[in-house]
């Protein structure tokens, strides 16, 4: 979501700090804006609700400079997107003309949501301060400048001690000129280490090529830059120490290539993300999964974690919550292991009966999702202590908060829409089953040595669904003239069905809706006309004959299909049937495969609408607010 960089340096921090917004792009935003301490005029201030690119042409127009800064990518939670409530935001002090008398001597930029905001806000205006947004961001801002005596770090501790919620913040000040100080909870935040100079960011990545010396801060963290020195102060107020750790966030992944845009690239290295995401897998043994403590301590064994455990429990969000939906039914049918899976944002506020002997997995690409980070503390809280993440981002919060860990490979995903994050998380999930299956002695050695060779296989099964994109795009150019879809699948391919659904809602804005085909005939058949299409994912598996019956269904009413379909189910293209036949059937894995098209539909459909492929309206690639 929301992006931050920060700055102390001894040279114009401004194109870095602008570079960096640009490398955070990819999270989504709809407006942005920088505040630097320029000297003899103060703190100076530019924002926009253009692009990055245009934020970079306004401060080089205005001649901005400074050496110390802030700047920030926001996506709007309070407050509509419009230039007044962008960030970063200021406080001016208190007085009915504090705005326009008095030069600005706070300015902050906040990501996170502030759930006390209105409290805080009805205090702060009695004492006088005057309010020119509707975020909660600029209650923060004025709540420091109440407490500044002088000392911006003493400000800023006194202040987040009063906040209720989530935020990561980084503030400068007019009295402070060559100080940035920043604080963490609930929301990223890392500090980059230079020589004479210091960042912030809230990603890693927005520091590539500035530096690659990482502290992750904790939960509770306040940390003071100068160009000079750092240091930091834990939740209890004391000093702490964190460990600096070499980050390689390379930008070149964000590179487009020969592609129209990073959705159609991610959907095409995906043979490559699966193959990386399997390097080194010579066999299943539970110490694939054996997980790095906060500060590198060794994890658990995974081992000793499987066999004691009797169920599994999966916490996830959106296109990660459907990749949990297909590894139960791998886990109830290889592993022969109960297991429930849960939307992270909803897990938390419900009653549940807990059980110590469960495995709890988050799946998260980022690792930094809000709701989901909050679902596994929830899931702690109530005595649940044996936790695995499957996750993209070897240093994320949900990778040092779980005990054990397997780090997909997808590399940078920059694309909103997930799709190469996606197939290697089913390929970890999968790799979990087996896992699982082993350390309870249900795999039996013939059985893993099928599923490494089809695993193994997997790239280049998938490199041979790719070159179905000709017949795909056809398809999309029929689908671009809709404004409402039916996706269906059974057993298995059923979550597949509800990703593909996402994906066209997501790039496209077609209305899309995902059924258990069996389904059908209990309410959603009376939607079916020719004008809304229907596609079917059809393996040749137990439930293909159940399944034709459904479509036939479906040709009655007048419906059209779109049908995905492996070589040997005698499905056949006609009158309102539409076929694309899969290039190979692959049991268990088939999932793998099958979404791949449905990707591709997305996409292509998108192209022919000419929406914004890579950053569709009102969402963003790291929720990290709930």
């Amino acid at each position: 979501m929301c992006g931050i960089v920060g700055a102390a340096s001894h040279r114009d921090i401004v194109p870095i700090l602008v570079q960096g917004l640009s490398r955070l792009e990819y999270r989504g935003y709809d407006s942005c804006g920088l505040a630097v301490h320029a000297s003899a005029r103060g703190l100076a201030r530019t924002r926009t609700t253009s692009r990055v690119a245009d934020l970079m042409a306004q401060v080089q127009s205005e001649h901005v400079q400074g050496l110390t800064g802030i700047a920030h990518t926001r996506w709007a939670t309070h407050g509509a997107p419009v230039v007044h409530n962008a960030h970063p935001h200021f406080s001016h002090g208190t007085g009915a003309d504090a705005e326009t008398a008095r030069p600005a001597r706070v300015a902050l930029v906040h990501n996170g949501i502030i759930e006390n905001h209105e409290a805080l806000r009805a205090a702060l205006q009695a004492r006088g301060y005057l309010f020119s947004s509707q975020t909660d961001t600029e209650v923060i801002a004025h709540l420091i400048d109440s407490h500044y005596q002088g000392d911006l770090f003493e400000a800023v501790t006194a202040a987040v001690a009063q906040l209720h919620g989530a935020y990561a913040i980084a503030v400068i000040c007019r009295d402070e000129p060559q100080r940035v100080v920043g604080a963490r909870a609930g929301s990223p935040l890392v500090l980059g280490v230079g020589q004479g100079e210091h960042f912030l960011a809230s990603d890693a990545m927005a520091l590539a090529g500035v530096t690659d010396q990482i502290v992750y801060l904790e939960e509770g963290d306040v940390v003071d830059l100068q160009p000079g020195r750092y240091w930091i102060a834990g939740r209890d107020g004391r000093p702490a120490e964190r460990k600096v750790r070499t980050v390689q966030a390379h930008s070149g992944a964000a590179e487009l290539g020969p592609y129209r845009h990073y959705m159609q690239k991610e959907i095409f290295e995906q043979p490559r993300a699966i193959a990386d995401t399997l390097e080194g897998v010579e066999g299943i043994v539970p110490e694939l999964f054996d997980g790095i403590g906060q500060d590198g301590r060794t994890g658990a064994s995974a081992h000793r974690v499987f066999q004691a455990i009797d169920k599994v429990l999966i916490l996830a969000c959106g296109t990660s919550y459907y990749s949990g939906c297909a590894a139960k039914y791998w886990l109830e049918s290889v592993a022969k292991i109960p297991t429930q899976v849960e939307i992270a944002s909803e897990y938390r506020y419900r009653d549940s009966v807990p059980d110590p002997k469960t495995l709890v997995v988050t799946i998260s690409q980022s690792g930094e999702t809000a709701d989901t980070l909050a679902a596994l503390r929830h899931a702690q809280s109530l005595g649940m202590h044996e936790t695995l993440t499957i996750c993209n981002v070897a240093t994320s919060a949900m990778v040092r908060e779980c005990k054990l860990a397997y780090i997909t490979r997808a590399g940078v995903e920059i694309g909103v829409a997930s799709t190469k994050a996606f197939t290697t998380q089913l390929a970890g999930l999968f790799l979990l089953t087996l896992a699982l299956a082993q350390a309870k002695g249900r795999l039996p050695e013939a059985d893993e040595a099928r599923w490494l060779h089809e695993m193994r296989h997997l790239p280049v099964a998938l490199q041979k669904v790719l070159a179905l994109e000709p017949q795909v795009i056809g398809w999309a150019e029929q689908f671009a003239r809709k404004e409402n879809a039916l996706f269906l699948g059974r057993g298995l391919h059923y979550p597949i069905a509800m990703e593909g659904a996402l994906k066209l809602k997501e790039v496209t804005y077609i209305h899309a809706e995902a059924y258990a085909a069996g389904e059908l005939k209990h309410g959603p058949l009376a939607l079916v006309t020719a004008e809304m299409p229907v596609v079917a994912v059809a393996p040749n598996d137990a439930l293909l004959e159940k399944l034709k019956s459904n479509l036939q269904e479906v040709r009655a009413r007048g419906g059209v299909l779109y049908v995905l379909a492996d070589a040997d189910t005698r499905i056949e293209s006609g009158e309102g049937m539409h076929v694309i036949r899969m290039p190979e059937h692959y049991g268990l894995l088939s999932p793998l495969l099958h979404v791949v098209p449905l990707q591709l539909l997305a996409y292509h459909t998108a192209g022919a609408r000419g929406t914004d492929v890579d950053k569709p309206r009102n969402l963003a690639k790291s929720v990290t607010v709930e």
